[in-house]
């Protein structure tokens, strides 16, 4: 079914200003209740207890990651580059509205807990019999396998691959403009025209024009700050141990067959580690944070601290050290154990570089984790050998380690610690 809408649909969207569906599989596919799903899932995990405006979801950023590769291909179309290959355009549609189909309630922190990979989840809900594997199919019988394989980062065409997963790709793209707009910040706000306008279909991939590079380099320092100061953010990562160690706790109760005074289906299948697509797709945060709402009455105390926690943003506070060494790490957890406290979930020793985001940082060749500039005698170069301000970013910032813990348990028995370890959590 390749053919386009009697009528232009549009979203209207506070980052892109309007959101255009020309094409009927894409229609259909953003009308399953898969992809409808998305809207209960929020784009930037626990990060709304630390911007209260980071309430958006994956549904829209699905779309504008959709929009941004629309204008793209649009442009390669427009003006006859060579390189691109028109059959593709509407894989590569499909690719970008469904890139985030698999993402779990708090995206990350979900895969966190219980080591799952949400591309997996992504390629299982294509693959699989849902209402986006029939519509799929009506384009061609394995067109599923070929949207499922641009995801996976396998399809034969690397162009296409470039443009829904690279250093500079619609995702990162929308997700910085998308997430600087409702955390409030200006980190994130790039110059989207200028740098769709210098990209270039080359050799089987996306490069940049080389006159484009100012705008290329203010995107990189727009990331490069995005990271550091909204995905890094330490009070975020402080709700996200809290969520995790809520997993952790409701996973060692369940297996040892703990009598839970609510449980919701397919949370225990959750728990157990065998989740079928079916079930996955029950899950959202709503559920999830019903689920927590009432595990802050069970029994258990530490569950039910735990999920009070989270609920009231009761989190853990956090100290920051320069360097942290293993035996120093050991001495730590001998003293909180020593001292009544649970070394296991009273204490959190965090480092960014554990964190799942991808800072860019240069490398050596011309592979797809490299943004290349194309010069006017059609010569590539990797762009920090010609940018001193990105060679000047890259790998410098290391971070800090973090020390997390809760507060009042900890001054309960800070008298009991020694003096040493007492000093760290005073600072």
């Amino acid at each position: 079914m390749k053919k386009p809408l009697t009528e232009e649909k549009v979203f209207k969207d506070p980052v892109h200003n309007y959101i255009h569906v020309q094409d009927v599989i894409i229609w259909r596919l953003i009308n399953t209740r898969e992809f409808q799903r998305l809207r209960r899932i929020r784009q930037l995990g626990t990060s709304y207890l630390t911007f209260h405006g980071a309430e958006h979801s994956r549904f829209s950023h699905s779309l504008g990651v959709y929009e941004i590769t629309r204008r793209i291909i649009s442009q390669f179309e427009r003006s006859g580059y060579k390189g691109w290959i028109p059959e593709e355009r509407l894989l590569t549609l499909c690719a970008a509205l469904l890139h985030d189909l698999g993402h779990g309630p708090f995206s990350h922190s979900i895969e966190e807990a219980f080591e799952m990979n949400h591309e997996d989840w992504t390629c299982r809900i294509i693959l699989e019999n849902t209402e986006i594997t029939n519509i799929l199919r009506d384009v061609e019988e394995d067109f599923p396998q070929k949207v499922a394989s641009v995801i996976a980062k396998t399809y034969e065409h690397e162009i296409v691959v470039n443009l829904v997963s690279s250093p500079l790709d619609a995702d990162r793209m929308d997700y910085l403009l998308r997430d600087a707009y409702y955390t409030g910040v200006n980190y994130g706000t790039i110059d989207i025209d200028r740098i769709l306008r210098v990209l270039r279909p080359y050799n089987g991939r996306v490069v940049v024009k080389e006159s484009g590079m100012h705008a290329i380099e203010d995107y990189l320092m727009s990331r490069y700050q995005m990271y550091w100061q909204v995905y890094f953010h330490p009070v975020t990562r402080s709700s996200e141990i809290i969520l995790r160690q809520i997993f952790r706790r409701a996973k060692e109760l369940y297996l040892e067959g703990y009598n839970f005074k609510f449980m919701i289906h397919p949370l225990g299948d959750l728990l157990q580690g065998e989740v079928t697509v079916e079930q996955y797709l029950l899950l959202d945060e709503a559920l999830v944070q019903t689920a927590f709402m009432q595990w802050t009455l069970e029994e258990d105390g530490l569950l039910s601290d735990l999920c009070s926690r989270f609920i009231h943003r009761k989190l853990y506070k956090y100290v920051e050290m320069e360097s942290l060494d293993p035996e120093t790490i050991d001495e730590i957890r001998r003293s909180f154990a020593g001292a009544g406290l649970n070394p296991e979930y009273d204490l959190e020793i965090d480092f960014p570089s554990d964190l799942p985001y991808d800072v860019f940082r240069p490398g050596e060749g011309f592979d797809s984790n490299q943004i290349l500039l194309l010069d006017r005698k059609d010569r590539l170069r990797e762009i920090s050998e010609v940018s001193d301000i990105i060679r000047s970013i890259s790998g410098i910032h290391r971070g800090r380690y973090h020390l997390y813990f809760p507060q009042d348990k900890l001054n309960k028995a800070l008298s009991k610690l020694p003096d040493s370890i007492a000093e760290i959590f005073a600072k």
